[in-house]
């Protein structure tokens, strides 16, 4: 294991940078912002009009107040080019979210902000004004004492540790959910729509896995073994509650 994959990364208030459990001191990482978007991508190498919407998450990528993801769908797959990061969970969360939202089909490129707003995800000004919106929510939220208090920590063992505290914005329970990524992609594209294409890809989303189902506030752990998580470039743990799609907390820890 190497030293920056031991990385820490504490989350929403400085009284969480105190030692905790013997797993080690838990520090605010410099310049991560304490309450992050989320913001999730829905793309497949298979669709024409992705490129440009891949293009912007990479940007959004490089930004400290923003969580991004991309997860690769798989019903693109049939027109001559697997994508080979799509995975069939990933179609079924997007599939979930647009129940939600009352949308009648999946489309790409489609970006969820925080879990509760979606739009096409090559119109930037719109997904900006989303991002703003869902971070003058999170704030409000802070400021009535209605953000959960998130801490990661890689200390002794293999293992992650996740603790959470606080209070959430809405009745519960909420899903403890570990999304391990990588850094970024370069692939040249031989058939389909995107043929003789060379696509760039940050952060495409390698492995998903729940380690909590029903925290509904106050104080709990949870732990995963790294090597559940997929991915060279980091990981994100989400706090979410699977009724609405909101997104309470949230935060990296970058490998």
């Amino acid at each position: 294991m190497t030293t920056s994959r031991r990385t820490l990364l504490a989350g929403a208030t400085a009284a969480l940078t105190a030692p905790f459990f013997g797993a080690g001191n838990p520090v605010r990482a410099a310049g991560v912002s304490p309450l992050p978007v989320v913001v999730e991508l829905f793309t497949s190498q298979g669709c024409s009009s992705c490129p440009p919407a891949e293009a912007f998450l990479a940007e959004l990528a490089e930004r400290q107040e923003i969580i991004a993801l991309e997860f690769h769908v798989d019903y693109w797959d049939y027109i001559g080019w697997k994508d080979p990061f799509a995975d069939p969970r990933y179609t079924a969360r997007q599939r979930a979210y647009n129940a939600l939202f009352g949308s009648p089909y999946n489309y790409t490129p489609q970006m969820v902000v925080d879990g509760r707003a979606h739009e096409v995800g090559s119109r930037r000004s719109a997904v900006e004004a989303r991002i703003e919106a869902a971070s003058m929510k999170r704030m409000m939220d802070a400021q009535k004492g209605a953000a959960p208090e998130l801490v990661l920590s890689h200390g002794e063992g293999d293992a992650l540790t996740i603790r959470l505290t606080g209070t959430p914005p809405e009745s519960g329970p909420y899903r403890v959910t570990v999304v391990g990524f990588d850094s970024r992609h370069h692939t040249e594209v031989l058939r389909g729509e995107n043929s003789g294409r060379n696509l760039v890809n940050a952060h495409v989303v390698r492995s998903m896995t729940t380690v909590g189902q029903a925290w509904s506030g106050g104080e709990a752990e949870f732990r995963i073994d790294m090597s559940e998580i997929a991915g060279d470039g980091g990981c994100a743990v989400l706090i979410q509650n699977p009724d609405t799609g909101r997104i309470a907390a949230a935060h990296r820890m970058m490998f």
